[in-house]
């Protein structure tokens, strides 16, 4: 008898077709016997059934010739119940081209916390028989699975929607009313993204127009780095998933919060969501194991975990706090570089230039009181969305002469609309006075 992985393979002499078979030494896949004097290898097919009882025989189908032998299945978890056992032969077959919905657990049969998770696993594929497939793998058997779906702990669970390259992992309770309801969250949700899809205004041309109802609060590895790394800002960010009861009950109320909150903390403080399920090594990043979670993304670079109450109106309370306690507008930043001019104004409705004589002209204590008065002005009008540079003569030629600027009109400040292609340029005093009658 030789042991290969969790499978004793006993060997057995049988008389068929007057030629002696004898199994040498096999797997669940494949076995070597002995027909006739020769060494074949054998693709077992059309297996019968597990069995745990050596005493038992498991009949197969091997190459038009029927053997029979006995196989010790170890922890044989799903023997005889709803759940299908899938393994490195059928999974792609069964899951990845199937246009069936699947819910696979990856477990190893040495886990305490798989096996004794075995009877709520057969209670799911019971309540999901005929809704969504369920299914078992164990990836000490077949570990190259293990490997392609990164399965580091046991038992996890991932469901196999639509996109089969991209299964969502389950983050929520293990008793069998806890996954089952989540697995019911996630096909509701692929129900109305379809209905949205689906869903067209025509005009009287036939000219359709695909209607959405995507928040536009919604962050994903494309677009997060880009959003909450802005220093000027505040994120409120909520990792959900569509299979998250708590998640989808907030949803619309939610959306509403980012318009208010939007309003009353003028753009300084954002709501957004990040789906756990499709942005993986984002919630890897920031460790989330269990959804809903809420973490504060501050202006300087500093993330916390939001502990306060869930409800809607705790969380704009708590935006509304953090904006009040927020320095909104830092000193006007020095152009530098096209990059920084770009940076600062581009989707802006101004941009406004001060331009300053070269501090060997003014020294350090008029350059700072020059900056002060920039600093004050930008803080009279910060409901305006403008974006603030200054520069000191000579620093810049080329755009000095693109904007006219010649060294007598120093100090000055230029406006401009880069849509309509204007500029207009301070010609009154540069003083409080003069520059509040310039931005009128």
């Amino acid at each position: 008898m030789e042991l290969l992985g969790s499978i004793h393979v006993l060997e057995l002499k049988l008389k068929l077709q007057n030629k002696d078979i004898v199994a040498l030494a096999g797997n669940d896949e494949t076995m070597l016997v002995l027909i006739g004097g020769t060494v074949k290898q054998v693709e077992l097919q059309n297996k019968i059934e597990d069995i745990s009882d050596i005493s038992e025989c498991t009949g197969y189908l091997i190459s038009g010739i029927v053997a029979c032998m006995c196989i010790l299945t170890v922890n044989a978890f799903y023997s005889s119940s709803n759940v299908i056992k899938l393994t490195s032969i059928n999974f792609n077959s069964q899951v990845i081209e199937s246009e069936k919905l699947w819910l696979v657990k990856f477990y190893v049969h040495w886990c305490e916390h798989c096996e004794q998770f075995v009877s709520e696993w057969n209670n799911v594929a019971t309540a999901l028989k005929g809704i969504v497939k369920v299914g078992a793998i164990d990836v000490t058997k077949y570990a190259s699975i293990g490997h392609q779906y990164e399965i580091e702990e046991f038992p996890t669970i991932k469901f196999f929607g639509p996109n089969k390259k991209k299964p969502e992992k389950y983050y929520g309770g293990r008793s069998s009313a806890a996954i089952t309801n989540g697995v019911l969250n996630s096909i509701r949700f692929i129900v109305k993204e379809r209905l949205i899809e689906q869903s067209s205004q025509c005009g009287i041309r036939g000219q359709c127009r695909q209607i959405s109802n995507k928040p536009s609060f919604e962050l994903n590895e494309n677009n997060f780095d880009n959003q909450v790394a802005r220093d000027d800002e505040i994120w409120i960010v909520e990792f959900s998933a569509p299979w998250c009861e708590h998640c989808l009950s907030q949803r619309s109320t939610w959306a509403h919060a980012v318009v208010e909150l939007t309003k009353r903390t003028k753009g300084k403080v954002h709501l957004a969501a990040v789906d756990t399920t499709v942005n993986e090594r984002i919630a890897s990043r920031y460790g989330i194991q269990q959804v809903p979670v809420i973490k504060i993304f501050k202006t300087n670079n500093e993330t916390v975990d939001y502990n306060g109450e869930k409800s809607i109106s705790s969380i704009v309370a708590q935006g509304v706090d953090l904006y009040a306690k927020m320095s909104l507008y830092k000193p006007f930043e020095k152009m530098v570089s096209e990059e920084t001019l770009k940076a600062t104004c581009d989707h802006q409705l101004l941009c406004i230039i001060a331009a300053l004589p070269n501090i060997s002209e003014t020294g350090s204590s008029g350059r700072s009181d020059y900056l002060n008065l920039l600093v004050k002005m930008a803080d009279k009008y910060k409901k305006k969305k403008w974006g603030w540079l200054w520069t000191e003569s000579l620093a810049h030629p080329k755009l000095e002469n693109a904007l006219s600027i010649v060294d007598l009109m120093y100090p000055t400040i230029i406006a401009i609309d880069a849509r309509k292609r204007k500029k207009v340029l301070l010609k009154g005093s540069f003083n409080e006075p003069g520059i509040a009658e310039f931005f009128r």
